[in-house]
């Protein structure tokens, strides 16, 4: 894979920016004709500096205003029992990320639900039938200081 120059990264952001700019309007912003442009794009694409393109949906709006970290520590740390886990939760539409991590727990999961009942629901059906489950701690969000997808170019 190829290093990526100035004006990659100068689409790259612009992209992040926003998503939906037409290839004359990112060619502008980036000073560079729009066929250039469209090449770097597809090349930045097919490298897989972009991964996709996305609307971000308002959860406030879809009922899923509410949002939970997880804790979760696994009774056994055997890599079967992380496998069990891992393809468990891939399969739950409310666990928007989930993470393994190094430290007092295994598992660090985020999910978005319509409030506190919906979460006791999710924490009893979701969370603790996950295979492997021995402990968990729940962090509801107060207040979202930031949130982000952009990464540093």
């Amino acid at each position: 894979m190829r290093e990526i120059d100035r004006i990659d990264r100068k689409i790259l952001r612009a992209m992040q920016d926003d998503g939906r700019l037409t290839n004359l309007e990112l060619a502008d912003k980036v000073s560079l004709s729009p066929t250039a442009t469209a090449e770097r794009l597809k090349r930045l694409s097919r490298d897989g500096f972009i991964k996709g393109y996305a609307a971000r949906l308002s959860p406030q709006k879809l009922d899923r205003g509410m949002l939970v970290f997880v804790e979760v520590k696994l009774d056994r740390t055997t890599p079967d029992v992380f496998d069990a886990f891992a393809q468990a939760v891939r399969t739950s539409d409310d666990v928007m990320e989930c993470h393994m991590v190094a430290g007092g727990f295994d598992y660090l999961v985020k999910a978005r639900v319509k409030g506190m009942e919906a979460y006791r629901t999710f924490l009893s059906d979701v969370i603790l039938s996950l295979p492997g489950v021995r402990e968990t701690h729940t962090y509801p969000v107060m207040e979202e200081v930031k949130n982000t997808d952009k990464i540093p170019v």
